[in-house]
């Protein structure tokens, strides 16, 4: 079976051919969206302006004035990059249920719908801060 992208992070796969595939639209919409949250600015060859750059946060102040900076430039890259999904919520998190999340990391849920698709996903990022 072809697939549409291959998975991230590449791992070899004798079924899918050198390395395993993304099949499904959602799935690869989600690593797309993720690759745009965790890329920096300046880090894509040819568009210095893609990435939310979520690591340029890390030393910033735990606070809401923060969590806005990040809200608005995941909304802008959105906007720019990936028009076909509609970001609904942003919400940040310390869950203490989670092991690694000690105060140190913060856990973003992005929930947003596919439009073509009309499907509706959530995607987690965690993070160290501060």
């Amino acid at each position: 079976m072809s697939g549409l992208s291959v998975k991230l992070p590449l791992v070899l796969d004798s079924d899918d051919g050198a390395y395993k595939l993304i099949k499904d639209f959602k799935s690869m919409v989600q690593q797309n969206f993720k690759t745009l949250m965790l890329t920096s600015p300046g880090e894509r060859i040819m568009d210095i302006h893609f990435g939310v750059g979520l690591r340029q946060f890390l030393f910033e102040p735990n606070v809401d004035l923060v969590y806005d900076a990040i809200s608005t430039k995941i909304n802008e890259q959105v906007s720019k990059y990936m028009p076909f999904i509609q970001v609904d919520d942003i919400q940040f998190s310390h869950d203490t249920d989670d092991p690694r999340l000690d105060g140190t990391f913060i856990k973003i849920r992005v929930f947003y719908i596919i439009l073509p698709l009309d499907i509706e996903d959530i995607l987690e990022v965690a993070e160290k801060i501060n």
